[in-house]
């Protein structure tokens, strides 16, 4: 049995409890229908389902559309990114829309014995759940067939949710006097995202994702950084026009009530079950609420804490701590939160009369401590010691004395201690102090 699978497993229980009964909109293109990665990722999808997650599920059919154009003579033409659906063109938007449905709801369907979902029966549902208007006359330009999403069915929607189903939207729209519109896949997420206030919206998308200035990948942008970062994307070349209109895509949907938007890479070996069941995930994140943020520790944050000291606790870092004295003195407590959960903590026990702060129980979780989150915490525990009208803070400590005096602390003696304090120092463990003013 492999330990690093019982590992993983473990670390995913706690979102595979967060994602039950939630819903997921995902939005991917057409360039994934013909991948050979595409059987695997639709059954990864279908694991989701098995896993309680509601799933819409929306297909563009941008390659199967351009393919039959070119079989029949037609020409494909463009304005602002959109296409312009002629007669020719919407016959092929119809027969390409109808091929990759076709296509997915047979691997959803897939329950031989050597198939992700064997023994597990699978419902799929698709319909004229969107209705749509023409996009009409822009800049002079009669775009034809080509519409825009008016309204979502999202009460039809939730019913086939409710029973279990995979909902399919095609990149189609019908209009109450039954003509046929095409659509853009992404604009058909987005707004049955919206329609239906889902949890995340994920757009698995073809083009690598744009990286920051060190080549690192940007792996979270609140509404106001995603705006910036499209606002950089301007004027340059089709991938990154692409990437641009997705981002404000993304920042819409936060607006219009979906908690999280996930761009991530379609190429890849299972790069959805990574993004959702990971802490870090493996793609980009833009939400409107922080993923990460620092803040005061409550009650319900001692797990977390726990789980987060007792490996230094065992090393010999940190003084052991109990349950109930950590409930105790919560209130003293600072803790970073990613995602639910706690990565770092740090205590602030004032010392009033003497004018002086201890900073006690200062951890950050392993894969994060070359991330800049102690100088984070650290700055944040000094700005609450300063509120509180403290003059100093000290800190003992056995193994980290180098960092401490690489922030300003300086080795003190014992006799600089509060006089309670020394009364409690520890002899056996002959910590070093270090004092730092504010």
């Amino acid at each position: 049995m492999s330990t690093d699978y019982v590992q993983w497993f473990r670390r995913s229980a706690p979102y595979i409890n967060a994602h039950r009964g939630r819903t997921f909109v995902i939005s991917l293109g057409g360039e994934a229908v013909e991948s050979e990665e595409f059987a695997s990722l639709v059954h990864d999808v279908a694991l989701l389902n098995s896993l309680g997650i509601r799933v819409v599920l929306v297909a563009g059919t941008r390659p199967q559309i351009e393919q039959r154009l070119a079989a029949r003579g037609g020409s494909l033409r463009y304005h602002g990114g959109l296409r312009i659906t002629d007669d020719l063109a919407l016959s092929c938007v119809k027969e390409a829309a109808g091929t990759v449905r076709v296509e997915l709801e047979a691997l959803l369907s897939m329950g031989v014995a050597n198939s992700p979902m064997a023994g597990f029966r699978l419902q799929v549902a698709s319909g004229n759940f969107v209705t749509a208007r023409p996009l009409g006359v822009r800049d002079g330009v009669d775009f034809l067939h080509t519409g825009e999403v008016r309204r979502i069915d999202h009460a039809g929607i939730n019913e086939r949710l409710d029973a279990g189903a995979i909902v399919l939207l095609a990149p189609l729209g019908y209009s109450p006097t039954g003509e046929v519109f095409n659509l853009a896949a992404e604009e058909v997420a987005l707004a049955a995202a919206q329609a239906l206030q889902a949890d995340k919206l994920l757009y698995l998308v073809e083009q690598a994702l744009p990286r920051d200035a060190s080549g690192a990948l940007l792996r979270e942008l609140d509404l106001h950084q995603a705006q910036r970062v499209a606002q950089g994307l301007q004027g340059s070349g089709e991938a990154e026009a692409e990437f641009r209109r997705l981002l404000e895509g993304a920042v819409r949907a936060c607006q219009g009530g979906v908690q999280r938007v996930h761009l991530l890479e379609r190429r890849g070996d299972g790069h959805l079950l990574l993004e959702l069941f990971t802490r870090d995930g493996v793609g980009t994140l833009v939400t409107g609420n922080p993923f990460e943020s620092i803040r005061q520790a409550r009650v319900d944050d001692v797990g977390g804490i726990l789980e987060l000291i007792e490996p230094l606790e065992r090393e010999g870092l940190l003084v052991r701590r109990s349950r109930e004295h950590l409930e105790t003195q919560i209130g003293e407590f600072t803790v970073i939160e990613r995602d639910g959960a706690v990565i770092a903590s740090a205590a602030l026990s004032p010392h009033p009369a003497a004018g002086l702060g201890e900073l006690a129980c200062f951890a950050i979780h392993g894969d994060y401590r070359s991330s800049g989150r102690g100088d984070q915490l650290l700055r944040h525990v000094e700005k609450e010691a300063r509120r509180q009208g403290l003059d100093a803070i000290f800190v003992l400590t056995t193994r980290t004395a180098h960092w401490f005096q690489e922030r300003g602390f300086r080795p003190a003696e014992l006799d600089e201690l509060p006089v309670e304090r020394r009364k409690m120092y520890n002899l056996k463990r002959n910590s070093k102090v270090f004092f730092k003013q504010l």
